[in-house]
């Protein structure tokens, strides 16, 4: 009994990160269908459109793991949040600039069904997020 006790003694502190996690991963979602100029709920619900699908569960994916590494490395509760912001703001950031750079017109190809934007678009940001969980291991 002891040492199923000692085994849940960190359930409290699981469900609190888990739940925040989830809480942040639908603030994410929100932040970046509003940051982008297409509606990827619509376009994959309604249209089935599988490039916004792709590029959008890659963009979902970046976060999760950067979610993970700051879960991982914040020192207390408060640290991770504002880490997890980081890690929206960097998902953010990747999605820009691979829509001003690199593929000025992303957005148009996503809304077209052009399944090669949607594969570089998951490819940038789940490299971002990669890249962002490990800069937070300091």
């Amino acid at each position: 009994m002891e040492m199923l006790q000692t085994s849940l003694a960190g359930l409290g502190n699981f469900a609190m990160y888990f739940l925040i996690s989830i809480v942040l991963f639908f603030v994410f979602k929100l932040l970046y269908t509003f940051i982008t100029p297409h509606d990827e709920w619509k376009l994959v619900k309604e249209q089935q459109n599988t490039a916004a699908a792709i590029g959008f569960g890659g963009a979902m994916i970046g976060f999760a793991i950067a979610l993970a590494g700051a879960a991982s490395s914040s020192a207390f509760f408060v640290d991770y949040v504002i880490w997890a912001f980081v890690a929206m703001l960097a998902q953010v950031f990747a999605f820009l600039l691979l829509r001003f750079t690199f593929m000025p017109l992303i957005a148009e190809r996503i809304d077209n069904n052009e399944v090669s934007a949607g594969i570089i678009l998951a490819c940038v940001s789940i490299s971002v997020g990669l890249l962002n969980a490990a800069c937070m291991s300091y």
